[in-house]
């Protein structure tokens, strides 16, 4: 036989476990909203002030010999127009910030001579001579091809502070540069293979 006591305490812990599951629902919806917040470009907000219409970069040939330095409109696509351009991977790490699973194409070039260029535009962006093995799981970089190629921005996401590598003329994210390099920069640009293509010389 349930007491009146019985029967409040099984009512308070009902409502307890109702608080508890509601509560634990608002707070995978906010990590869920956080997630996919966080997966925008990490300079969106410096794309949303207005990033300069014209750029400055420099031309290399696939074997990694500079030709001109040049001005031209910055890229700009539609959300869509990139879809279709590019794979999914491709298309998250590069125009939503995305980072891939580490070792899945640390090695991208099989030690081959070229250049590695942005998978959304083409511009040259490191040379192989300049890759080494970081034992991090990407492709690691000790400097860019040009400096006027890539852009860097600090990036405050998950709770720490990085600077993050995009490409000069169409924004893509590309990934991260960290001072724990080898010689003669000291710099590791942490790339995303997906975010590249690799050109061989010829």
């Amino acid at each position: 036989m349930i007491t009146s006591k019985q029967n409040a305490a099984g009512q308070a812990n009902s409502i307890r476990r109702r608080s508890f599951l509601v509560g634990a629902g608002a707070a995978a919806i906010g990590l869920t909203w956080w997630f996919i917040q966080k997966r925008e470009p990490l300079h969106a907000e410096a794309a949303a002030a207005g990033l300069p219409k014209m750029v400055t970069i420099v031309e290399f040939t696939d074997d990694g010999k500079r030709k001109d330095k040049i001005s031209v409109a910055r890229i700009t696509k539609t959300e869509d127009e990139w879809r279709k351009q590019l794979s999914t991977a491709s298309f998250e790490i590069t125009r939503r910030a995305g980072t891939e699973r580490a070792y899945t194409n640390e090695n991208p070039n099989a030690h081959a001579k070229g250049i590695f260029r942005c998978i959304c535009c083409d511009t040259a962006l490191f040379d192989s001579s300049t890759k080494f093995e970081s034992g991090t799981g990407w492709p690691s970089f000790y400097e860019p091809i040009a400096k006027e190629n890539v852009l860097e921005t600090t990036d405050g996401s998950l709770g720490m502070t990085r600077t993050a590598v995009s490409c000069r003329l169409c924004d893509a994210h590309l990934g991260h540069v960290f001072d724990d390099g080898p010689r003669p920069t000291g710099l590791r640009y942490c790339m995303n293979a997906v975010a590249m293509r690799f050109a061989k010389a010829s």
